[in-house]
């Protein structure tokens, strides 16, 4: 691996913030970006901040890290915590590793080598070609935030991608498009809309928060349906 790992720290405690920090700036392959000994400020700053891999305490004031977790997709994260009893809810979101405190250098190396090898592993990137109002247009996936129904005619579809920048498919389902995306990555939300997973920041019952703001600075949020609401909660906890 070339580059380093870049990563952010979260604890709420200082001084063992202060000593994770020192530990992880002796692992030559990683690149301390920024260090949060609050999860409030960290869930407002981390879609600023370039980074790869979170490495974050769990029991913490206010949120926890496993709320953390569940607002930070497409990272991977690490858990450090004095509790050995958060292990399954921590490896229910898909965490790289579970570190017990205190954190010895060794095993610290040990979670950062499993960070290197999911990333070292080949990125599958899919194109799909639709018709548009411009003509036809390869579009890669990873590129699209959501689809929405046009309000000018409901068979053409709203294309937003991550920059907000729209494309207009034409005369196309929800059915139809969902079938040509990676099944796991997008789920329909309600009858007008459907979000790429990695972009879902908060959610509750009824209503997604994305990660993704508007042009007047408000993040874009989306109402979740009662009908799709257990095909996406199946999705959101893989």
């Amino acid at each position: 691996m070339n580059t380093k790992i870049r990563c952010l720290l979260l604890d709420d405690e200082l001084p063992g913030l202060a000593y994770l920090k020192m530990l992880c700036e002796q692992i030559p392959e990683l690149e301390v970006i920024k260090a949060f000994n609050s999860p409030e400020i960290f869930l407002r700053e981390q879609n600023t901040l370039e980074y790869d891999l979170l490495i974050s305490d769990i029991e913490m004031p206010g949120l926890n890290g496993l709320q953390v977790a569940d607002a930070v997709r497409g990272k991977a994260v690490v858990f450090t915590t004095a509790y050995k009893n958060f292990a399954v809810d921590a490896f229910d979101r898909d965490a790289v590793d579970y570190v017990v405190k205190p954190v010895k250098p060794e095993r610290l190396m040990q979670a950062v080598k499993k960070v290197m090898a999911l990333m070292e592993k080949p990125v599958q990137v899919k194109q799909v070609q639709l018709n548009t109002d411009r003509g036809k247009a390869l579009i890669t996936t990873d590129r699209i935030f959501c689809i929405m129904t046009s309000d000018i005619d409901s068979r053409d579809k709203v294309i937003l991608l991550n920059d907000n920048s729209r494309i207009l498919a034409k005369n196309l389902s929800f059915e139809k498009l969902l079938e040509l995306l990676p099944q796991n990555d997008f789920v329909r939300i309600n009858k007008r809309a459907a979000i790429a997973l990695k972009h879902v920041q908060y959610y509750s019952h009824d209503e997604i928060t994305a990660d993704i703001n508007m042009p007047d600075g408000r993040a874009y949020t989306f109402p979740l349906s009662e009908i799709y609401r257990a095909e996406f909660a199946r999705l959101v906890r893989q």
